[in-house]
């Protein structure tokens, strides 16, 4: 769990979002931007991304709920040793930072993780459940498969270690190519033609913002490989969860929901309709719907005296 002391300061508007920062066991900083009053839930961000990414769904669920958006270890360059190159940190450690904030919030929230986020959840979930209410998961990005299995769509995991494909990644970002790196990635978690990944890698690394999460995104893969399989752990979970996936998601996608759905006891599935694995980005609304609609199911509103 965590430890130490907890502040929120302004960085826009008093009414507004503000900073909110915890320190964690290792003593490193949380930081989470919170924004509205009252039940809280707990975003966990997917990869080549930062908390910036659920601003709007975040936005319209701030007027009911208290809403953290935590700033994903993982991503924080300011954390990093070797930001240009990579230097991952565990899923572990970036579950200190989730409970960090969990505590500084002082109640049990409803969490929730997207992509290489649902499995950053999913582990804090197993570390510290009487700090939940429940969860939602998006198209978690989990390891499934047997030791020597795909992960994702190409990258094939060995027991304890990372794929070919998280090594090839590596070697791209010492030559100083992070685009050759993102295009090694986008072919493991898409499944696209070669060619197309290598235009998609090519013209993200011509982007400023994104080309510094480049490293952050491989480190991120090379966490979950690393993590592995941990179906058999969380049928210790005995929370309620949601797992929501895109009903045009990528069927591999589709195949961890069925694997968690077996695995973890209290879980049900949802489709995110007409949209694929960025519901965020282009239907916030029905994002935040489904993830408001969760929590009033398991943190009923207070009813007015």
């Amino acid at each position: 769990m965590s430890t130490g002391s907890a502040s929120r300061a302004s960085d826009m508007s008093p009414s507004g979002p503000s900073l909110l920062t915890a320190k964690a066991a290792d003593g490193t900083v949380a930081q989470a931007i919170d924004e509205g009053q009252g039940r809280a839930i707990l975003i966990v961000h997917p990869g080549m991304t930062t908390e910036a990414g659920y601003a709007r769904v975040a936005r319209l669920l701030a007027p009911r709920f208290r809403v953290l958006r935590l700033r994903r270890r993982q991503y924080r360059l300011d954390l990093k040793a070797a930001p240009n190159t990579g230097s991952p940190c565990t899923v572990a450690q970036e579950v200190e930072h989730v409970l960090a904030v969990v505590d500084a919030v002082g109640a049990p929230v409803v969490l929730y993780g997207h992509s290489s986020g649902g499995p950053v959840a999913l582990e804090a979930l197993l570390a510290s459940p009487a700090s939940f209410a429940g969860a939602v998961i998006y198209d978690p990005a989990a390891v499934i498969g047997a030791p020597g299995a795909e992960h994702l769509s190409t990258d094939v995991v060995p027991d304890g270690g990372v794929g070919p494909g998280v090594t090839s990644a590596r070697s791209a970002l010492l030559s100083g190519n992070p685009g050759q790196a993102l295009a090694i990635f986008t072919r493991i978690a898409a499944g696209w033609p070669a060619w197309l990944c290598s235009l998609a890698g090519g013209m993200v690394a011509l982007m400023p913002t994104y080309r510094r999460l480049i490293p952050c995104q491989i480190d991120d893969l090379e966490a979950l490989e690393r993590l592995g399989n941990r179906l058999t752990a969380y049928d210790r979970v005995n929370l309620p969860i949601r797992l929501l996936g895109g009903e045009r998601s990528p069927a591999f996608l589709k195949e961890i929901l069925d694997a968690l759905q077996g695995a973890l006891p209290a879980a049900e599935r949802v489709s995110v309709r007409r949209q694929g694995h960025d519901g965020h980005v282009r239907d916030p609304q029905q994002l935040a719907g489904l993830i408001a609609a969760f929590a009033d199911s398991v943190m009923p509103p207070v009813a007015a005296m």
